[in-house]
């Protein structure tokens, strides 16, 4: 059984839910979401609350996919209700980034800036040296934030480059360092 899939999903009243055989579609006060469910697994909305359930006996496959589309379900629900966020770093002498208009601008130590078009319903905020990436889809956001800090990972000698806030980055010994240990 599926430890995630057997947990019901909460409808907040800010937000509809539509079901429409294996199409759902979820309005809320920040958008709009819609997803098509596998053929494997069915929702139910019942006063206010969605189960999500397997069609036909459990394989490993259709166990896997009630955990899956329950999350995605409930991820949608979090989306259109409060949004989601992560938050970049940029460390290092003269690095900086910038929006212009439906572009992030990065200038991370390369000869020509790193241009980042936005995608549909991400928003970028820069202040200082924090980026903020938001939207109502979790994965975008997750996506966009991985290209973003992929453009230049913090390298573990002195750490400069972009990484989420929160981030520990382990830091490797310098050659003086460990020459002068001998």
């Amino acid at each position: 059984m599926s430890r995630i899939g057997k947990k019901l999903i909460e409808v907040p009243s800010t937000v509809k839910v539509e079901l429409d055989g294996q199409s759902i579609n979820v309005f809320g006060p920040k958008g709009e979401l819609k997803i098509n469910i596998h053929q494997d697994i069915k929702a139910e909305l019942k006063d206010g609350k969605i189960f999500v359930l397997p069609r036909r006996e459990l394989s490993k496959k259709s166990k896997g996919l009630w955990g899956l589309y329950r999350a995605l379900i409930f991820n949608m629900i979090q989306g259109v209700d409060k949004g989601f966020e992560k938050k970049l770093e940029i460390e290092g002498v003269g690095y900086k980034a910038a929006v212009l208009g439906d572009e992030l601008v990065l200038n991370v130590g390369f000869v020509n800036p790193i241009k980042i078009k936005k995608p549909e319903g991400i928003n970028f905020l820069v202040e200082k040296n924090v980026i903020t990436v938001s939207g109502i889809n979790k994965e975008v956001v997750g996506q966009i934030s991985a290209v973003i800090r992929k453009s230049k990972k913090a390298e573990p000698y002195k750490g400069k480059g972009i990484k989420y806030q929160g981030e520990k980055i382990r830091r490797k010994e310098g050659k003086k360092v460990v020459a002068a240990k001998k």
